[in-house]
């Protein structure tokens, strides 16, 4: 039987006390996956995430790529006899939280302000584990389609396991219409499909100079130290506009969606009168030009640094690749570009952290008709954008390559004011209820 969006909608709305609850209990866990003397807590999210769906019908079990691995949640209800088969995919563990001092609420206490609910995985994934849970609460008996669940618990630690899992359980996962809900939204009451993300790239520098420190009175002025050095190759990386300034990464154009000058600023926390960096419009920027940042020096520090030249020090320079790139390209151009530049014949080591690919997706089809219009519905006639992200989710690579036949769509509960990753993370309540009718709506639509 095919529920109509009135039914739903009142379904959900009753429900949603129940929910909330689930939520909170969820966000109250402290899985932090890259804190060991927490992987505890992450089990316990494993075990909690199992319990919630195993209660709604779905033969839902922890799994792991091998002993020791992270717990993942997998499972499954039966729809109809010849519907199509939804796999919905989350993630139990969080970031940490860093200092406490930052938060204006307890980060592992959830709590209301202001029509947000704040805590640490309130958004970034918690509430993505429960709009799949209500979809299937909705319907109950009612299920349109099949579905298949993957709650993966090492999604914040770069889903080192997750190929070896896609592997594993690959024709238990298997399914035509991928959901990930691990992104987000345009704007409040403005619903998107995430289409784009960049990858990336981490590399460590290491120049040296000298084979030990040396007086600054008695050498400056000679010997070139490791700090400006350093200072002197790193400037290479940007032409003076602050744009990428490597040769050989890949730019392309991005969505015709308009970023206010004034959104811009209160969501960047840019602070009053800075100047942008780089050219091209500011979601070509953003979404699909190449980025490079510095995420970290190794050097002295200020406080009781002596008058000495620094022998050796070391930097970590993370690049964001636009779609239509490749990891491997970006590692070569980086290393090339890095070798020419390196002055005064210092030596110069560099060490791949990690990567990660960029992803476009060809948000065309039955499955994206059927998205978009479960969001318009679900916004009240508001069609959702096509949405870039400057940001990366490597692992909806190793998705694209395992099941290439399925139509991956991306979702997410997230606004601008989110605050993924950092202090105050909050989820915006009423966004959060469209969601949720959204996504059972897109059920519905696939069912259909």
């Amino acid at each position: 039987m095919s529920l109509d969006t009135a039914t739903l909608k009142a379904r959900l709305a009753d429900l949603m006390p129940g929910l909330r609850s689930d939520l909170e209990d969820l966000i109250r866990i402290q899985s932090v996956s890259a804190d060991p003397e927490r992987l505890s807590e992450v089990e316990r999210s494993a075990e909690r995430t199992q319990a919630l769906f195993a209660a709604e019908g779905v033969d839902a079990r922890i799994v792991r790529a091998f002993d020791g691995a992270p717990p993942a949640v997998v499972g499954e209800k039966k729809g109809p006899e010849g519907a199509p088969t939804v796999l919905l995919y989350a993630h139990h563990d969080v970031q940490p939280e860093n200092d406490p001092a930052d938060w204006d609420s307890p980060p592992w206490e959830p709590t209301e302000r202001d029509g947000r609910l704040y805590g640490r995985g309130a958004a970034d994934d918690k509430a993505g584990i429960v709009t799949h849970l209500a979809a299937l609460r909705a319907f109950g008996d009612d299920l349109p389609v099949t579905v298949r669940l993957f709650i993966e618990g090492e999604e914040e630690v770069a889903s080192a396991t997750l190929p070896a899992l896609l592997h594993k359980f690959q024709d238990e996962l298997r399914s035509d219409v991928i959901v990930i809900a691990d992104s987000g939204n345009w704007d409040i009451g403005v619903p998107a499909l995430t289409t784009s993300l960049r990858g990336m790239i981490r590399v460590d520098v290491e120049v040296r100079t000298l084979t030990h420190a040396v007086h600054s009175g008695m050498w400056g002025g000679l010997e070139p130290d490791a700090i400006m050095t350093l200072i002197r190759l790193l400037d290479t990386l940007w032409t003076p506009e602050g744009g990428c300034a490597v040769e050989g990464l890949h730019s392309g154009p991005a969505a015709d969606v308009e970023y206010p000058e004034e959104r811009l600023r209160a969501e960047s926390g840019a602070i009053e009168g800075l100047e942008w960096v780089g050219t091209g419009s500011v979601v070509e920027r953003l979404w699909t030009q190449p980025a490079i940042t510095v995420t970290g020096v190794d050097a002295p520090k200020v406080d009781g640094a002596s008058n000495t030249l620094t022998p050796a020090a070391r930097a970590k320079i993370t690049v964001r690749l636009a779609p239509g790139d490749t990891a491997e390209n970006a590692v070569a151009c980086l290393q090339a570009h890095l070798e020419k530049h390196i002055p005064w014949g210092a030596r110069m080591t560099t060490k791949v952290c990690d990567t990660g690919e960029p992803i476009a997706i060809d948000a065309t089809g039955p499955a994206y008709d059927a998205a978009r219009g479960a969001f318009a519905e679900a916004w009240d006639g508001t069609a959702p954008v096509d949405m870039g992200v400057g940001g990366s989710i490597p692992f909806i690579a190793e998705f694209l390559e395992t099941f290439p036949g399925a139509s991956v769509l991306v979702t997410g509960v997230e606004d601008p004011d989110t605050r993924a990753h950092g202090a105050n993370e909050g989820l915006h309540l009423a966004e959060f209820e469209k969601v949720l009718l959204a996504e059972a709506l897109m059920l519905r639509n696939l069912g259909a």
